[in-house]
């Protein structure tokens, strides 16, 4: 059994998705996990801890393993796998959920194979925060934890959320999450609330327009990298997700110049994933394509 640095806890999901101007996809892998890991395994092999159930379609386990991800933490029971229904608006920014089938998801305890516990960075996804704990109380000295969730928990289960948010390193919120979790619209106060609990940083996704990096004393932002054309959003903020986290686990450097290198790479990773459709989004790139991305970041951002 492969040790991993890096490992995630969250949803492998078959999604389906409907567009405003073309044709629906379905039963396409989805899910933080899936999302997180193609992204994140570009810098760092990524240890994956989920569940899927025998309706999962063989190739899509091969995508996984491709990307160098080692999958030993991955539950296959009987049973349909968690299945996630939504249609984009217009403008291809906002989404609205038509069906979310938890299925075998709903019995996971996650169980962490014995090379997973002395992982230094931890990122626990869109999953039930329940079990999110139950990874926090089996790894053993990790040195970042990081946390994201979805409406779905916010709404029923939120006193879960926050024990989790008191436990983690950095939280990942969308600009909507954010302001719902502290009932306050001013983004900087709602996420100085977050700090107040015990993290050490906050960052705040914007879709299109980019993210915000907040600690006590720092405040970062980036601009959404500049596309011709949006394909699929859907795991942008997993693949976000999985470029910070991976960057961090590669360079085994939390510092905050380092942070804000990693929210580069996270959002570039976000920008090829809307690109393509599903586990398509990084089959073609590669790190000199990723590079080159991050040599474009610099002058978008650079003012002298």
């Amino acid at each position: 059994m492969c040790m991993s640095n890096l490992i995630v806890v969250g949803s492998i999901a078959l999604d389906t998705t409907h567009f405003p101007n073309r044709e629906s996809i379905r039963d396409v892998m989805g899910g933080t996990a899936s999302y997180f890991t193609l992204a994140s395994s570009f810098f760092e092999k990524t240890g994956v801890i989920s569940i899927i159930g025998t309706d999962f379609p063989e190739n899509y386990k091969e995508t996984l393993e491709k990307s160098g991800a080692n999958i030993d933490g991955i539950e296959i029971k009987d049973g349909k796998s968690f299945r996630f229904e939504s249609k984009f608006m217009d403008n291809m920014d906002e989404r609205e959920d038509l069906a979310t089938e938890i299925n075998v998801l709903g019995e996971f305890n996650p169980k962490l194979p014995e090379a997973y516990k002395d992982a230094e960075f931890i990122f626990l996804g869109n999953t039930d925060p329940e079990q999110h704990l139950s990874v926090l109380d089996q790894v053993k000295n990790p040195k970042l934890t990081a946390f994201d969730t979805i409406k779905l928990w916010i709404d029923t289960k939120l006193d879960t959320v926050m024990e989790v948010i008191k436990r983690v390193d950095i939280v990942f919120l969308n600009e909507f999450e954010v302001r719902d979790i502290f009932k306050e619209q001013n983004l900087k106060k709602a996420a100085m609330k977050c700090l107040d609990l015990g993290p050490s940083y906050i960052v705040i996704k914007k879709g299109e327009h980019g993210a915000l990096l907040y600690g006590k004393d720092l405040h970062f932002s980036i601009p959404g990298y500049p596309l011709d054309e949006v394909v699929d959003p859907t795991g942008a903020g997993d693949s976000f997700a999985g470029g910070f986290m991976g960057w961090i686990a590669k360079t085994r450097d939390i510092s905050e110049a380092n942070l804000r290198k990693a929210m580069v790479y996270g959002s570039i990773l976000a920008s090829f994933n809307t690109q393509n459709i599903g586990p398509d989004a990084f089959k073609n790139i590669n790190m000199l394509d990723i590079q080159n991305r991050y040599n474009d970041f610099r002058r978008i951002v650079e003012f002298e």
